[in-house]
């Protein structure tokens, strides 16, 4: 009988864990680091080089998209680093828009799909709708240089 009980509890704790899904859809930078510690944790852990510091001032008034996925393991390490990058630098960006997806990659207003999302994380710097730089997964030389750079899909 307590073989039954104990397969019963766990058959159902692993139904009712499989069915739970990720948060999609715009979620706010306090939020993120709020809600979801490894985000918070990384956020605290990161020091940004002096060099960083300086190149991610090319930010200043631009646009940014990031796509993140809150089980993502490249999104819980890069999306923080760049948070503390702008609040470090005191980047005063023109608008800066957290979107978490799903497992799907997808999200609720459909700007995933608008922006060809195919990994987490994204981060796209735009100038009106002019998209000047794109970042896909992680860094190839550095998140600062890779979001400064003109034309640089990574």
């Amino acid at each position: 009988m307590k073989k039954l009980i104990y397969i019963a509890a766990l058959l159902f704790s692993a139904l009712t864990f499989a069915g739970t899904a990720p948060y999609s859809g715009e979620i706010s930078r306090d939020d993120l680091l709020k809600d979801y510690s490894a985000f918070s944790e990384e956020y605290d852990e990161y020091t940004p080089s002096e060099e960083e510091l300086t190149t991610i001032k090319a930010l200043q008034g631009k646009q940014v998209l990031v796509f993140l996925g809150t089980w993502c393991h490249d999104s819980k390490r890069e999306v923080p680093r760049f948070l503390k990058l702008l609040d470090t630098a005191k980047v005063q960006l023109g608008s800066l828009k957290l979107v978490a997806v799903g497992y799907d990659k997808l999200d609720p207003a459909g700007l995933a799909k608008q922006y060809d999302l195919m990994y987490t994380p994204t981060i796209i710097v735009l100038d009106g709708e002019k998209e000047l730089s794109r970042m896909i997964e992680k860094p190839k030389q550095s998140l600062a240089l890779d979001l400064t750079q003109p034309g640089q899909t990574l």
